[in-house]
């Protein structure tokens, strides 16, 4: 059975858990290692069934303790080259990893790491570089996409062909508009390079999901640009327009920035 587990999701610390009963993969480590101990404790989990670290990019809401976790359980950590090299960089990242630990990942090319098949793929932010995952285990597929500026043809590819998806949904339009960030954030925040409105995510899953699409997770939730509730309403509006009702044909849920989410099991 695999399972997927969110331990945090927003500019406050990202990382999420995929298990099966014999391995498990860390997707990015921007929480703290106390928390991500206790946390998966609090489940009936441990570090000692994880396999190995993914990191989608280098900025330290992803990043922050992927150095002190690989060092102390021996972890590797795949990336692309340009992030690896972004970790190193990051002040944030107080402990580095270890070059023999480092694994380096092209986009399209699939590798194993235990159970789990793994293949990278573009995801456009403005950090070093940035690449989302579809990982395939016990006959399922689950992608995750996160710090999105724009929807490319692969990443609607990647949705197209996936059962269990998590995807950014980072800001409100309005809420944006009208909050206190100066207009130059703004600008990055909505540009090209920058994150997933609730709207645009909407129609990144309307126009490409399938009938396999079974359970969609909005994540990466902005603290002062949006609201859980909010988010998941304008997705089930965007999605209903399309005629597509969240709850009868996929399951959607809205993960929390700060407190884990339930197990959940992809079947």
């Amino acid at each position: 059975m695999l399972r997927f587990l969110s331990l945090g999701s927003g500019s406050s610390g990202n990382c999420y858990l995929l298990y099966t009963d014999s391995d498990a993969l860390l997707i990015d480590i921007g929480v703290g290692t106390r928390m991500l101990k206790r946390r998966l404790r609090e489940y009936g989990l441990s570090m000692d069934r994880v396999t190995a670290v993914l990191v989608t990019h280098d900025h330290a809401d992803h990043v922050k303790s992927v150095g002190t976790v690989s060092k102390d359980y021996l972890l590797p950590v795949y990336t692309t080259r340009e992030v690896h090299a972004g970790i190193d960089r990051n002040y944030c990242v107080r402990h580095k990893i270890a070059p023999d630990r480092m694994r380096l990942v092209e986009r399209e090319m699939c590798f194993e790491v235990g159970s789990f098949k793994v293949t990278p793929f573009s995801v456009p932010h403005d950090s070093a570089d940035n690449v989302g995952y579809r990982i395939e285990a016990e006959g399922v597929v689950f992608s995750v996409m996160t710090d999105v500026g724009h929807v490319t043809q692969r990443m609607k590819e990647v949705i197209g062909g996936t059962d269990y998806l998590v995807i950014e949904a980072n800001y409100d339009e309005e809420m944006l508009t009208a909050g206190p960030y100066p207009e130059h954030l703004k600008t990055r925040i909505a540009g090209p390079l920058g994150h997933m409105s609730n709207r645009v995510c909407g129609v990144a899953i309307a126009e490409n999901a399938t009938e396999r699409l079974r359970h969609v997770w909005l994540c990466h939730l902005s603290e002062e640009n949006n609201h859980p509730e909010l988010a998941r309403k304008t997705v089930e509006q965007v999605l209903r327009s399309y005629g597509i009702v969240a709850g009868k044909d996929f399951d959607l849920d809205v993960l929390k920035r700060t407190t884990p989410s339930e197990i959940f099991e992809l079947e």
